[in-house]
């Protein structure tokens, strides 16, 4: 797939849009200019891929929407060579762009589909991180404990099992709350026993769910 100079011309524009909309990291909107959106999404959505909206990507799921990535990515406040836990690889946009962060990703998908397809295509791009086919509701507490987690689905409640992965002064952020209707949540672990929870508006999601799908 060709990443011509319409498509950076038109992701351009889209970061544009995006800084328009409150995002004030710049190395957040820098990785989304360096990144073609309109690998992860099927063919058929090419000429919108640069659109600031969320689309079908297969398997009930969604590619986010561009404004979406950016402020949760923004609000994880990603540091080179912080260790990620993503919790719903999903297309593999977001994975992108906390790999082109600096970020060393461990990254959960429970979808079999998605997750073979999501590996295709950053490989292909030359990007590299660490794959589960898996439950991210039980997140990887053996490779733990992590600097950031993030979540890319709408759990009805805080997974009792993630919180715990942080490291000391970690950051995880997840949408929290019923299906379609989720509010932004940022926790921060501060003690062993001890988080720090602020909530950072309304989203929509698909849900996160328990288990794993073929």
């Amino acid at each position: 797939m060709e990443d011509s100079y319409l498509h950076k011309g038109m992701r351009r524009q889209l970061v544009e849009e995006i800084r328009r909309k409150s995002i004030t990291n710049e190395a957040v909107l820098k990785a989304l200019g360096a990144i073609p959106r309109h690998y992860f999404m099927d063919s058929s959505f090419l000429k919108i891929a640069y659109q600031d909206k969320a689309f079908p990507i297969g398997a009930g799921q969604t590619i986010s929407q561009p404004y979406t990535v950016a402020f949760q990515t923004q609000l994880l406040d990603v540091k080179s060579m912080d260790k990620v836990l993503e919790v719903g690889t999903g297309s593999g946009y977001q994975t992108a762009v906390l790999l082109e962060l600096g970020a060393r990703v461990f990254s959960i998908e429970r979808q079999k589909e998605l997750y073979a397809k999501s590996q295709r295509i950053l490989t292909q791009l030359g990007y590299h991180a660490q794959f589960f086919y898996g439950d991210g509701y039980a997140g990887l507490p053996s490779y733990g404990p992590f600097d950031k987690i993030l979540v890319t689905a709408g759990a009805p409640e805080i997974p009792e099992k993630l919180p715990s992965q942080l490291k000391i002064g970690g950051i995880m952020v997840i949408p929290v709350g019923p299906d379609g209707k989720q509010i932004m949540t940022r926790i921060q672990r501060t003690g062993e026993e001890d988080y720090q929870i602020t909530e950072h508006g309304n989203f929509s999601f698909v849900p996160l769910l328990k288990g794993t799908a073929s």
